[in-house]
């Protein structure tokens, strides 16, 4: 999505713009006001621990720093839940023109795990979500203050099927050793009961030191040949897993009737690629909907000076990148 209304950019626009210039002219005031030198991203750093420390999440900016995931519970409402849980259901009679029956499933219809994609323009609940002050705080930490939403997509699970192997969220090609900086991170809201007959998300603690993807003698969750280590997240909807890019996670294979339904957030840092084409293409009118929120914008790549066209750089948008950590 190019903000100023899909390339329609006449010369008066264009000459309102930054010039490569001003960037580095306004970058070296900067410098030579001696404005955090040694320590870019210091006020980011500090804003985020203060924003963690409002909202009482320090013990679960801790169980991030020593397993690399925590859980926030009630991170959403109960009425943001049922919303959710509205849409997606919506959505995945859409898409498989079959009846949903959420506590009933045989696993006849809907066997394992089905996917529904791109449901941030599904309903506006899921701006809502994407929005979340705890969880997003936990992100800004993870991903810094500048970091995108990649995707919005149900793992909506029947019956049946088979676990979800243990994997990191690393993909892409992204190669081992994986950084200690967490370049994505996953935000995991339960919309309906989790327990491991349910069909839970599973977590390994500490995996995220490993830097990289498990082995294949280490990916299963359950039964006699189940990865140790994993354990099954019992959580009530609307609790949120806040996990590090590196942690293996997975899902155990549902074993009673009904329907398990998530909200995987994916979050990535500025610079990476997103699983779905936020930056690209938004609404038009989910951009007037958000003209006063530059929260939700810069979550929709549009702060990212990458992807020009023929007219060239938008250098505004590098004036703002971050260059730091936390920044």
């Amino acid at each position: 999505m190019i903000l100023d209304h899909e390339m329609n950019r006449g010369p008066a626009m264009a000459e309102q713009r930054l010039s490569y210039e001003d960037v580095k002219a306004s970058r070296a005031k900067s410098l030579g006001a001696g404005v955090h030198q040694a320590d870019p991203d210091k006020v980011s750093r500090e804003t985020t621990l203060s924003e963690i420390d409002s909202l009482g999440l320090n013990a679960n900016l801790a169980e991030l720093e020593s397993i690399g995931y925590t859980t926030v519970k009630a991170a959403i409402s109960p009425d943001l839940v049922t919303r959710a849980r509205q849409g997606i259901v919506r959505a995945m009679e859409r898409k498989t023109g079959a009846a949903v029956d959420v506590e009933n499933e045989s696993g006849e219809v809907f066997n394992g795990i089905s996917l529904a994609h791109y449901l941030l323009f599904e309903d506006e609940v899921f701006e809502d979500i994407a929005l979340a002050p705890e969880p997003l705080a936990l992100i800004n930490y993870l991903l810094g203050r500048s970091s995108k939403l990649s995707s919005m997509t149900c793992h909506f699970k029947g019956p049946g099927g088979a676990c979800l192997p243990l994997h990191s969220d690393n993909g892409n090609g992204m190669p081992a050793p994986f950084s200690m900086t967490s370049q994505v991170a996953n935000v995991n809201y339960a919309l309906t009961p989790y327990s491991e007959e349910a069909g839970a998300l599973g977590m390994v603690p500490g995996s995220h030191r490993l830097c990289r993807q498990p082995r294949s003698d280490e990916i299963m969750l359950g039964g006699d040949h189940g990865n140790p280590n994993a354990v099954a997240m019992d959580l009530e909807p609307g609790d949120a897993v806040v996990w590090h890019g590196n942690t293996w996670h997975g899902s155990f294979e549902r074993t009673v009737p009904g329907i398990r339904m998530n909200l995987a957030t994916y979050f990535a840092r500025h610079y990476v690629v997103t699983q779905e084409r936020f930056g690209e293409y938004v609404p038009p009118e989910f951009i007037e909907r958000h003209a006063n929120n530059p929260l939700m914008l810069r979550l929709l790549g549009q702060e990212q000076g990458y992807g020009w066209d023929a007219s060239g750089p938008d250098w505004a948008k590098f004036a703002k990148a971050p260059r730091g950590q936390f920044d």
